[in-house]
């Protein structure tokens, strides 16, 4: 069983890889601002509120992990449509230099279709609605991938498509061949059942699979 430390804790798929990683029996340090109002109690979960963009916190939060899983997500306004963001790039680039100096080698990290290379292949109706609404989130998202890419960690980039607050169905689908790729709806909690599998699983190193339901 792993130390797993889980970066965006407090909701969404981060919260939901809470909850996977102790079903699995691994020993989980949950950072996020709002950490104390995870609803969950357990002997092996450590909740750390702290600021995921400052060095210091991300230091102190790695002592004794064996690997990370990163899922950041802003809040859904006019703002992520009209102006850029920088919290993808700039947390990630904090957590990739202080996992390289703390010898922490995994780095399990949600992004999401239409980063990267995945840009632009959802279909027409896809890529028309996300450009209007989520261009400037994923140019940083971008770079937040180039900074993973650019590092000495084992890494995988994990794109999730369209997500939803369904259960756990294990019938989603990890597309790394992009003739494969396409837009599709899946739940935070498969999403979550997949980064689990990856604390322990070489399969995916250094691939960005798309996780479709």
């Amino acid at each position: 069983m792993a130390s797993v430390l889980i970066i965006g804790a407090s909701r969404g798929i981060g919260l939901e890889t809470v909850k996977a990683a102790l079903e699995a029996g691994h020993s989980v340090r949950a950072l996020a601002r709002s950490a104390r109002r995870i609803p969950i109690d357990h002997p092996k979960l450590t909740k750390m509120a702290g600021d995921a963009l400052e060095m210091a916190t991300v230091k102190r939060a790695l002592s004794g992990v064996d690997v990370v899983t990163q899922s950041l997500g802003v809040s859904a306004g006019p703002e992520i449509i009209f102006e850029p963001t920088r919290l993808f790039s700039k947390a990630t680039r904090v957590l990739v230099t202080a996992m390289e100096e703390a010898h922490v080698g995994r780095l399990i990290c949600v992004t999401g279709f239409g980063a990267g290379d995945s840009r632009g292949r959802g279909g027409f109706l896809y890529n028309v609605a996300f450009h209007l609404l989520l261009a400037r989130v994923y140019d940083d998202k971008d770079a937040q991938e180039w900074i993973i890419r650019r590092s000495k960690l084992d890494w995988v980039i994990v794109r999730p498509v369209i997500l939803t607050d369904g259960p756990k169905t294990n019938a989603y689908r990890a597309l790394v061949n992009p003739r494969r790729w396409t837009w599709g709806f899946i739940s935070r909690a498969d999403v979550a059942d997949f980064l689990v599998k990856q604390i322990d699983d070489d399969a995916f190193l250094h691939k960005t699979p798309v996780l479709t339901g």
